[in-house]
């Protein structure tokens, strides 16, 4: 989640021999200070080098702004050495984690003596706000060997881990402390003189100075272990955010505000939709009858769109002996997000974690014509996958979930055809839900950690080539997304945005040669040979838990009428009132709308703002003049109303809204 940004993109620069980057940088013109200040540079290779780095030979490179993302990672890794700063300014016996910087912000974690109080955090910002009017600067500093490392930072536990470890097994996204070949600090210098006011741990790059940390808040502290294993000692992390002014500051608090009011957690609890009983356990949620009206209005209008688009439906068990799965080659690659095997009758049995490997079994269970390709099998999954309790979050992240999930096996030549026509399904689907502003993302294979993945580098190049070209011909936006592909293929996923313009993955399409040759999966090709298919993935909402609780939120609650668990109330504004809507409700009811009539003990002016409250699209009010005329008065929930409607206008007034799948509310302005 992002408060909107036009990043300033510079042209390349040359720095002499023997001269800094900030040289070349004053030399172009480039603003040095303000919100499109240059703060480093990306050289050849692709490295990001602070300012005052001095190559060896005329060097071209690129200037990057504090407006982009990764002047923005430089901004908040930035801000995070002075967090850390300021906690051993005023908490002298803490010991450093690591401080990397996130989406929106960064964080930093310590060990000290008691968890960090919300006034502690206030008297951080304070020494913080001295620290960066100090304009304190930022000077690298390269290690001679790894026992100069270990004599300065002998007195900090976690970094001398850092040091032994030297960045293996480690994620270099988030551990900013070693990487690259060596060992490096970063002093915090006097503005004025060298003398150095704090050192860090830290492969780099960072701002010229703090005074161009522009703006930033400390948001709240909690435990986190070290590491991220429980096994480990628990720390204190501190979360913040910056910025590089005040203004973009102020509008991304005021993006958390309006996301917290339409967070899926409380708007569940709410509107009467789901919960997370604890005595089921963590990320595991129950729907409630009001979110199983909704989760069942999805699934079947999803699987009737696939039964439209060709699809088959099948269904496939919760649980599977191990075997399958070393089979499609998930046990060596994905088994800690599996759950343990549970032992039966002499042979151990997994929880599925993906529904691929029994549709394999389909697709193998007799011998395949290529008359029959594309064969395209699809089901609602249910699948569970062992998520640390640290990441489980409401529906977005769970446990236990159902997949939307489709397999397409085809041959090589079909390929291009069928991942283009899952495009156009998967977008054309997330539009039907009102989800409408996309890019798309290419995660390919990391050539250098090929032990990662499987298959030859000619198949994942084929593949790639694939789906890079069918995601240029939707003409959106192709991101790239370098290592990030499944062990088995690469793959296409959908970034969408919602409502308040926070980005969130949504469907996905993968290309898999890997599963067919384990499998052993073949047809019979026009001239009687035998060859192997290609399967594509593709989970069109990733899952229906995770869906509903991006919908929840895209529309705070409110959803388009067909959606909706209860489209009509009826509002009788006196008790005698009541069996008039009962015909009325009665009706609609049969006509297939979700409709019921409050005839609680409530005044109506409550029993309407009661419906309001529940965000119900229509509130249908009658009372004498309605009885006497046989009409009813509509209230929507945008505040407009519509008095005096014939029955049979009004009715038809609901069908017409509900079946065409309209996604904005309902309203006398419509009419």
């Amino acid at each position: 989640m992002s408060a909107p940004r036009n990043p300033v993109v510079a042209d390349p620069v040359v720095v002499a021999a023997g001269t800094t980057a900030a040289d070349a940088v004053a030399a172009a013109g480039l603003p040095v200070a303000g919100r499109a200040a240059v703060v480093v540079v990306r050289d050849p290779q692709g490295q990001l080098r602070d300012l005052d780095w001095t190559p060896a030979e005329e060097t071209v490179v690129e200037p990057v702004g504090i407006d982009t993302p990764d002047g923005l990672a430089v901004l908040r890794h930035s801000t995070a050495h002075v967090l850390a700063q300021a906690v051993q300014d005023l908490f002298p016996e803490a010991k450093l984690g690591i401080g990397p910087p996130i989406e929106n912000g960064f964080y930093y974690d310590f060990a000290v003596d008691r968890p960090f109080q919300p006034e502690d955090l206030t008297k951080l910002e304070k020494r913080m706000q001295e620290i960066i009017k100090s304009g304190q600067r930022f000077r690298r500093r390269r290690f001679r060997n790894l026992d100069e490392a270990r004599g300065e930072l002998a007195a900090e536990p976690f970094k001398l881990e850092l040091i032994e470890l030297k960045g293996d097994g480690l994620d270099s996204s988030q551990v900013m402390e070693v990487g690259g070949g060596e060992l490096t600090s970063y002093d915090n210098l006097a503005a004025d003189a060298d003398k150095v006011c704090w050192s860090d741990l830290c492969r780099g790059p960072h701002l010229p100075n703090t005074r161009l940390i522009g703006a930033f808040k400390l948001m709240r502290s909690a435990a986190a272990y070290w590491r991220g294993s429980e096994k480990n000692p628990q720390l204190q992390r501190v979360y913040g955010t910056a910025w590089p002014t005040r203004d973009e500051l102020k509008a991304y608090l005021r993006l958390l505000e309006e996301a917290a009011r339409r967070d899926h957690r409380k708007l569940g609890t709410d509107l009467d939709l789901f919960s997370f009983p604890e005595e089921i356990g963590s990320g595991l949620p129950v729907f409630h009858p009001k979110g199983g009206v909704l989760k069942r209005t999805m699934e079947d209008y999803v699987r009737a769109r696939h039964i439209e688009e060709g699809f088959d439906y099948v269904g496939t068990p919760h649980i599977s002996k191990e075997g399958l799965f070393h089979t499609s080659g998930h046990l060596p690659y994905y088994a800690d997000g599996m759950f343990p095997p549970m032992h039966l009758e002499g042979a151990d049995y997994y929880l599925k974690a993906m529904n691929c490997p029994m549709h394999n079994l389909i697709y193998r269970s007799r011998g395949r014509s290529y008359r029959e390709l594309p064969m395209r099998l699809f089901e609602f999954g249910s699948v569970y996958r062992d998520e640390k309790s640290g990441v489980i979050h409401g529906l977005t992240r769970v446990r236990g979930f159902t997949q939307d999930d489709s397999h397409s096996y085809c041959t090589k030549e079909q390929a291009p055809a069928e991942i283009k026509h899952l495009l156009a399904f998967v977008l054309g689907l997330l539009q039907d839900f009102g989800i409408t502003d996309f890019v798309l993302e290419l995660s390919t294979r990391d050539d250098a950690n090929p032990d990662k993945f499987v298959g030859s580098p000619e198949d994942w190049a084929t593949a790639t080539a694939v789906l890079e070209q069918c995601a240029r011909d939707t003409g959106l936006d192709l991101v790239p997304d370098p290592g990030g592909a499944a062990f088995y293929g690469p793959k296409i996923s959908v970034q969408a945005k919602d409502a308040i313009g926070r980005t969130w993955q949504m469907s996905t399409i993968q290309y898999d040669f890997n599963q067919p040759a384990g499998f052993g999966l073949e047809y019979q090709a026009a001239d009687g040979s035998r060859q192997r298919p290609v399967m594509i993935h593709c989970a069109k909402f990733g899952s229906i838990e995770r869906f509903i609780g991006v919908l929840t939120e895209h529309y705070a609650g409110a959803f388009p009428a067909w959606l909706a668990p209860v489209q009509v109330v009826g509002i009788p504004i006196r008790e005698d009132h009541t069996e008039y809507l009962d015909g009325f409700v009665a009706g609609l009811r049969a006509a297939g709308i979700r409709a019921q009539v409050d005839a609680g003990d409530d005044r109506m002016q409550k029993k309407i703002r009661t419906a309001q409250q529940q965000k119900i699209p229509f509130m249908a009010i009658a009372g004498d003049d309605d009885v006497a005329a046989g009409t009813v008065s509509f209230r929507y929930r945008d505040g407009s109303q519509r008095n005096g409607v014939p029955v049979a206008e009004a009715v038809s007034h609901v069908l017409d809204v509900v079946n065409s799948r309209a996604n904005q509310g309902p309203s006398a302005a419509q009419e």
